[in-house]
């Protein structure tokens, strides 16, 4: 059965494959966003103090992206060099990695929790929070923060079943944690009174269970690459490896922290809590058109690894051309629903009248540019997946630092533009960004797959 999976990544008929491996992947996407989707759905219609309440869990997103881009690093760092090395025939390459990504995730769980529970509070004013906010900020973060472990272990560890083929078993761990948060908010949020630390504790256990099913997954018969006790002394070798493809998915995802510091502490500063909680919004709907379309693309990564492996180039192209075109589909055709029902999408996260009528105003703009974004993530997915760091980690750098991140500050402080600048940024770097990765993986594409496999660099 492990045979199967493993060597069908190179044989079987590209289109049916990448559905049999996107599809899982993209349920699996779409029901982890239910994790953070929840939780601000349950929070924002909180009685009195919803929107204060949901202004404060937005406060701590810099926090936890911080804590999931460290597991990107340890997974989504070492998942493309164990389906490279399956592609090559090294099973016991693989699970060395696999194994050296398990030490990294369990060192990075320590001195996380460790380090951002003595500093939430000073990292939480920093970040916008006000006399209003910030107890619902800290009461969320105190109880999160213990259960870095298992966050770190679900989403890092996770992708190494994912690299073998077997989608449908990556995407059953993801489920079962987010359908255990499901049932467990309200009964915590609002059966126990426990509020926003209820919203904490409920995904901190779901987070427990994923862990749980993915490493003994990892540890089974079941896997074809496994942890192996005797592989988890360090190897720094392995651990550079590791860090040379790792250290894109963390800019991608460490720099989301970035950008929500300057994003909360500009509008908190040219407007107040009102766009404080606006952004939260904002930032969650932008992620139902992202994410979908990240899973897609990620569920095909180890296609392109394998093939890539193996010196399969035109099935690594092929798979860039459809995948990349189905996302295009997806985000073209939610924008457009952005466009005719904004209140309809703002209403599922607060009833507050004016928080509505703020996010609802400002969705058009702030999504405009993620309509072509299936570009990056298409190109971003592919050069991870054939191992080009350097290109990869330009990708990873331009949308956010080089570009968002100055135009979120510098836009607002032009005469006449204030606030709306901080929400314009967005759009302006989405596109410019997406049309660059475009360019980018058509000449690396051009240079490194219409050939003998290229040495190692």
């Amino acid at each position: 059965m492990n045979n199967r999976s493993e060597e069908r990544l190179g044989t079987e008929p590209l289109g049916r494959l990448i559905f049999s491996l996107a599809i899982p992947a993209l349920l699996a996407q779409l029901v982890n966003l239910l994790y953070s989707l929840v939780d601000k759905i349950y929070i924002g219609h909180i009685a009195d103090v919803g929107a204060l309440a949901l202004t404060g869990l937005g406060l701590c997103t810099p926090i936890i992206l911080i804590v999931s881009a460290f597991a990107a690093f340890a997974g989504n760092g070492g998942a493309p060099l164990a389906a490279m090395s399956l592609g090559r025939g090294d099973r016991e390459g693989a699970s060395r990695i696999l194994s050296m990504s398990c030490v990294l995730i369990l060192f990075f769980s320590v001195v996380l929790t460790a380090a951002l529970m003595a500093a939430k509070r000073p990292l939480l004013y920093f970040f916008g929070a006000s006399g209003a906010t910030i107890g619902f900020a800290e009461d969320y973060l105190s109880v999160y923060l213990c259960g870095t472990v298992f966050v770190q272990a679900a989403l890092g560890l996770n992708s190494f079943i994912s690299c073998q083929g077997q989608a449908k078993t990556a995407m059953l761990s993801i489920m079962i944690g987010a359908a255990a948060n499901i049932v467990l908010d309200p009964i915590f949020i609002f059966g126990f009174g426990m509020g926003v630390r209820g919203a904490a504790l409920a995904t901190i256990i779901s987070q427990c269970l994923s862990a749980i099913w993915v490493v003994r997954f990892l540890r089974s018969e079941k896997s074809v690459i496994r942890i192996t006790p005797a592989y988890m002394r360090p190897d720094f070798k392995i651990i550079g490896r590791i860090a040379s493809l790792g250290v894109s998915p963390f800019i991608m995802q460490s720099t989301e922290s970035l950008i929500a510091i300057v994003f909360t502490n500009g509008l908190q500063k040219y407007g107040g809590d009102l766009y404080v909680g606006s952004y939260t919004i904002l930032q969650s709907v932008i992620q139902l058109m992202f994410i979908p379309t990240q899973g897609f693309c990620n569920g095909t990564q180890a296609i392109i690894s394998y093939n890539y492996g193996a010196g399969n180039f035109d099935r690594v192209k092929k798979n860039f051309r459809i995948v990349t075109g189905i996302c295009l589909v997806y985000t073209l055709g939610f924008y457009a629903f952005v466009l005719l029902a904004p209140g309809i999408i703002a209403g599922m996260f607060t009833d507050n009248a004016e928080l509505l009528a703020l996010a609802a105003e400002k969705l058009p703009l702030f999504l405009a540019g993620m309509s072509i974004f299936a570009f990056q993530i298409g190109a971003q997915t592919t050069l991870l997946g054939m191992g080009r760091a350097k290109v990869s980690l330009f990708l990873a750098c331009l949308r956010k630092i080089i570009l968002l991140t100055p135009l979120a500050i510098i836009l607002p402080r032009i005469a006449g533009i204030g606030v709306d600048g901080i929400y314009a940024a967005e759009p302006i770097s989405d596109a410019i960004s997406a049309l660059t990765s475009l360019a980018l993986v058509t000449a690396v594409s051009r240079k490194y797959l219409s050939g003998p496999l290229p040495e190692k660099k």
